[in-house]
């Protein structure tokens, strides 16, 4: 996980100055996280190679979006009972053996169970993630808060594109019918690789082992229902998205280079553009940073429906790309400013909870939509559509109460 040195958060959780942080550690967390977004790369060929409609297509990453957000609901009592670190890497074991076991799975049922486990291990891994990078910005300001968010979550950007460049060359060299299986195992080897910084990564932050009694007893929801509302939305409308447009791509007779330039773009777009929205995102009050990075997904949500072959295809990676991700460092900072430390855990977890509900009904809904209303163009419409709601939705978020002492 990136952020600063350990001895950097061991201050008291009151304002003033803080000192520059140390270097950004890595992050193993967002690898993972990538690898269940690079399973829209594979999708095309489990379909044809297992005789699976759209519906059934978007099931599965339903599945894991079930699983998610079961893991979503149970992090914060098992972070309090074996601790923030133990979470973090046990998780992260999880989703590598899941990763694995899909590789040689064929039965639809096997399958939905893996990524049903996959979505509870990668909740669990997001979560105690980002309660960690919370804590490594305790004492800084808030621009300093956000970009250490942004670097986190950033880290995804580097998955989506080690995904990019491995899985189209295997599923032209094989096929996409066989070269799916090859795919899963070859995310599940790069996963590997994060295994052996993840112990290392959750050691460097010094934030309380194991929740302290009453820390996860609640937090005040009422407070947030604009930013539980468009994180929903945005849950349905991105993993859509993510889920169908390399369909899109294919059907309109984009090669596999076309297709892994686009992932690279994303991910690329990604990794150089999170960090500098956090920057931005410190400066903005209440619900104006979450809104503002929704509305340009959105924008870049709606390219692909506009023609234009491989340039407007790459372009929509370069803006889509540049701030799905950002949506996460937007709202976890939205909550960061407004709670006290001890309730960031059980707040970020209800965020992803509602996250993941959206991400359960989203890839059945738009595959639905796309095998009865003319394709894939009109599932990616209804994405677009969803997270510009979303952005509306979320200016009704209020800013934090001044008189709260910060941390």
């Amino acid at each position: 996980m990136r952020g600063g040195a350990a001895a950097a958060t061991r201050r008291p959780a009151t304002p003033g100055p803080a000192p520059a942080p140390g270097p950004a550690r890595p992050a193993p967390h967002p690898l993972l996280v990538a690898a269940g977004l690079a399973a829209g790369l594979l999708l095309p060929g489990m379909r044809a190679d297992l005789h699976w409609s759209f519906a059934q297509a978007g099931a599965i990453n339903a599945a894991n979006a079930f699983g998610y957000l079961a893991g979503a609901m149970v992090t914060p009592a098992m972070s309090a009972r074996i601790g923030r670190r133990a979470a973090f890497v046990g998780g992260t074991v999880a989703v590598v053996v899941t990763l694995l076991a899909t590789a040689p799975a064929s039965g639809f049922a096997a399958l939905m169970a893996l990524r049903v486990l996959a979505g509870v291990a990668g909740a669990l891994v997001f979560i105690t993630g980002m309660d960690l990078t919370a804590w490594l910005g305790r004492g800084h300001s808030s621009t300093r808060a956000a970009v250490l968010l942004g670097v986190y979550v950033a880290g995804g950007g580097l998955g989506i594109v080690l995904s990019g460049l491995a899985v189209p060359p295997i599923l032209g060299l094989a096929g996409p019918s066989a070269g799916w299986r090859l795919g899963w195992l070859a995310l599940a080897l790069l996963s590997v690789a994060a295994l052996a910084v993840a112990d290392w990564a959750a050691r460097q932050v010094d934030a309380p082992a194991v929740a302290r009694r009453g820390q996860s007893a609640g937090w005040p929801a009422r407070r947030f229902v604009p930013s539980l509302a468009s994180y929903l939305l945005f849950g349905l409308g991105y993993i859509s998205y993510i889920t169908f447009v390399v369909a899109l791509l294919v059907r309109e007779g984009m090669g596999s280079l076309v297709v892994g330039a686009f992932w690279v773009v994303l991910g690329l777009a990604s990794i150089l553009c999170v960090p500098l929205w956090g920057r931005a995102l410190g400066r903005l009050q209440g619900g104006a940073g979450p809104a503002l990075v929704l509305a340009v997904v959105s924008v870049g949500a709606a390219m692909p429906l506009l023609g234009g072959g491989a340039p407007v295809a790459l372009l929509s990676a370069l803006v889509f790309g540049g701030a799905f991700l950002a949506v996460v460092t937007a709202v976890t900072a939205v909550a960061r400013e407004a709670l006290p430390a001890a309730q960031w855990g059980p707040a970020i977890a209800a965020l992803t909870a509602a996250f993941a509900l959206g991400q359960c009904a989203g890839p059945v809904l738009t595959g639905l939509l796309s095998d009865l209303a003319g394709g894939v163009r009109s599932g990616l419409g209804l994405s677009a559509g969803l997270i510009g709601l979303a952005a509306l939705i979320a200016l009704a978020q209020h800013g934090p109460d001044p008189a709260r002492t910060p941390g």
